[in-house]
């Protein structure tokens, strides 16, 4: 990694902590650790060899997923000790009804200030409800990471694949396979969804471990992924794509103590001067159709 890498790499770790300082009330020593321990850990995972390894540490620090969810159980907190205090109230001023002749319209006053507090307190919890989901909204909208798998998504698939066909003279060959998991539907509705989402994780893990750091994995959509490989010809590809199929197979996952088998269907095809990314992805997903209508669990490819 290069000096100027590093620096850029530090000044967003450097910003991103003074902007949860900032954003803390009472930021505490503990606060700050964790989120030091996190930085190291992203960058110990940082692979020299690919600047794109770097960009994708970078997004992790720019991922605020984990601040939302906390900035959400401290609203709910604060207003879950406002209800208390609401009810506590409310105790107090029943108690004093029956320690005291009844004073009709002071009671009525006080009921009346006690439900005028809690349409305050809904208010309050529903607006921030709301900027909640606005900031997801944005995030989702703006990153380049898969929440789930942490390999990249669909919206840094079509950015990469502009780019690549927009350059009509790729000095080198480069492939695009398509994987399906089969016969997911029936996993998620023996299993659960949560069954459904740890498979999908299980699946990037493999990826991430098997391919090349050159070689791009992207979530496509559901439970495909899409990835593109260069400097390979088309028999080493289909030789990575049948390994690939074997590690998902004779690797399988344990959930509430049940064994889940999980097969998957790959289809590969070779970028040519005049794609465009529909046409590219276009072959690769007819390719993927033929390996699920020939029987599943094979590799199909579109390369001539």
């Amino acid at each position: 990694m290069q000096k100027n890498d590093l620096k850029a790499l530090v000044e967003q770790i450097y910003e991103n902590l003074l902007e949860r300082i900032d954003a803390e009330k009472e930021a505490s020593k503990a606060q700050v650790i964790g989120y030091l321990k996190d930085a190291i850990d992203i960058v110990t995972n940082i692979n020299d060899k690919d600047l794109d390894t770097l960009e994708h540490a970078k997004e992790s620090f720019k991922n605020s997923y984990k601040e939302i969810a906390k900035e959400s159980l401290n609203s709910y907190k604060t207003t879950n000790e406002k209800f208390g205090e609401l009810t506590k109230l409310n105790k107090d001023t029943v108690e004093k009804c029956n320690e005291q002749h009844i004073d009709l319209n002071a009671l009525s006053e006080k009921f009346h200030d006690i439900h005028t507090h809690m349409s305050d307190e809904v208010n309050k919890a529903n607006k921030v409800i709301s900027d909640l989901h606005q900031k997801v909204k944005i995030l989702e909208e703006t990153s380049n990471l898969d929440p789930l798998t942490k390999v990249f998504n669909r919206r840094a698939l079509s950015s990469y694949l502009s780019e690549v066909c927009s350059n009509k003279s790729v000095p080198y060959t480069l492939h695009v396979m398509m994987i399906d998991i089969d016969n997911f539907k029936t996993i998620n509705d023996k299993y659960g969804h949560v069954a459904g989402d740890k498979i999908l994780i299980f699946i990037s893990n493999i990826l991430r471990k098997t391919l090349r750091d050159g070689d791009k994995i992207f979530r496509y959509g559901g439970e495909e992924f899409t990835i593109v490989i260069n400097r390979n010809s088309n028999e080493q590809c289909e030789i990575i794509a049948n390994r690939l199929l074997h590690l998902i197979s004779s690797n399988n996952l344990i959930y509430m103590g049940e064994r889940i088998s999980v097969t998957a269907s790959i289809g590969v095809t070779k970028l040519k001067e005049s794609d465009t990314p529909d046409s590219l992805l276009s072959r690769a997903d007819k390719a993927l159709y033929n390996s699920k209508k020939s029987g599943k669990n094979m590799v199909s490819k579109d390369c001539d």
